[in-house]
């Protein structure tokens, strides 16, 4: 189950949100109130945490087991 992050909502300009974070299923609706407090809650959208390697080089003929890969 992802893990989502919200924040409330301040009703008083000025004031700060509070962020908290729940794990939910993806077919759970979005949530509108602090599961604890009632205050009124947004979902924060945020990008996700990956991780990309490099590639190593091919050695010797510059594609890798002979073209079964379809490179070569």
């Amino acid at each position: 189950m992802p893990t989502y992050v919200y924040e409330t909502i301040p009703s008083k300009p000025g004031a700060k949100a509070l962020r908290f974070e729940l794990r939910q299923s993806m077919r759970d609706p979005a949530l509108t109130k602090h599961p604890e407090t009632g205050e009124p809650v947004r979902r924060v959208i945020s990008g996700g945490y990956g991780v990309i390697e490099k590639a190593a080089a091919p050695s010797s003929g510059g594609c890798c087991h002979g073209g079964s890969c379809g490179c070569g």
